[in-house]
């Protein structure tokens, strides 16, 4: 894989995603401080992996294009939870860090009382979204009602519930899993499997045995776990300015993490299991005849990124 084809991926889904996300809050509300800075964070760059991974979906299932508009007003809503969750991360109660995507942090710039209001808003502000279509067409409640339940405790809140508690302390290999799982993995899982139940208009009952619909979870998983063991991996072997975050922060606060628990080979090790996988998975849908080509080559950036 050259890194144009990744590159091309990314381009397309950010023009995909843009006109969306610009229009997420109203115009007479762009004065107010508190939306600037939710709007500093939502278009302060990131590689849109989320959005990236809902496109991937669609055109490997060969989804319908009549959803394609509602495919993108979920994939902006998911933006905005994954956004909210970075704001609330790198305030000092939490990471404390100065740095995100290159830029100084919304608490850097807009002090931690407006950092936590931003976050709040789009927290918000996506859940308004969700019921808001879910006024339009009923048959999306289970997807509207997955993605909010991957955002609360059984998803990203309970990793960074897991995190916190676990600072200072040595966990087990299996808590750590669990923690990244819920903490990067939940929102994955909201960026793989939404397409499908939109197209599906899937019940939460018929989502447990639908064989695509496992399989997708299943994917998703595995590729939270990769996206996570080589963030790890960056974090003691890539700089800042690379990076566009600080690194060598999980030392810094004591924390857990699969090189720390497996060691820098070992955690390359868990990497290549976890990307195998993905790979495997990815192989029984190309089987039953569906386009894979896409997902191989954001696999290959996983395994290989350097930011």
């Amino acid at each position: 894989m050259s890194k144009d084809d990744i590159n091309t991926l990314l381009e397309k889904t950010e023009d995909w995603i843009l006109p969306e996300l610009q229009n997420v809050f109203d115009k007479q509300d762009g004065e107010d401080v508190t939306v600037k800075a939710a709007l500093y964070s939502l278009f302060a760059g990131g590689k849109r992996l989320r959005p990236l991974m809902m496109q991937l979906t669609t055109e490997m299932l060969g989804l319908l294009p009549e959803i394609d508009d509602d495919i993108r007003y979920y994939a902006a809503t998911l933006e905005m939870l994954h956004t909210y969750s970075l704001i609330h991360d790198d305030l000092p109660a939490l990471d404390n860090d100065e740095l995100r995507r290159g830029k100084p942090t919304c608490h850097m710039v807009f002090g931690e009382g407006i950092a936590v209001l931003a976050g709040d808003l789009l927290l918000n502000k996506a859940m308004e979204r969700l019921f808001a279509i879910c006024e339009k067409n009923p048959g999306y409640v289970f997807a509207s009602s997955a993605m909010a339940e991957n955002a609360g405790i059984k998803g990203m809140l309970g990793g960074q519930s897991i995190d916190l508690a676990s600072e200072d302390k040595e966990i087990s290999l299996d808590l750590l899993t669990e923690l990244q799982e819920k903490k990067t993995g939940a929102f994955i899982e909201a960026a793989v499997v939404t397409p499908y139940y939109l197209s599906k208009e899937m019940s939460r009952k018929d989502s447990i045995d639908d064989e695509i619909a496992v399989d997708l979870r299943k994917l998703a998983s595995h590729i939270g776990l990769a996206f996570q063991i080589r963030d790890d991996i960056l974090d003691v072997t890539s700089n800042s300015e690379i990076l566009g975050k600080s690194t060598g922060k999980d030392e810094r606060d004591a924390k857990a993490t699969f090189v720390t628990l497996l060691g820098l080979e070992g955690a390359k090790n868990r990497l290549e299991e976890e990307v195998g996988i993905v790979r495997f998975i990815l192989e029984k849908f190309e089987v039953n005849g569906f386009d894979t080509s896409d997902y191989q080559t954001l696999t290959d950036f996983l395994i290989n990124r350097d930011r």
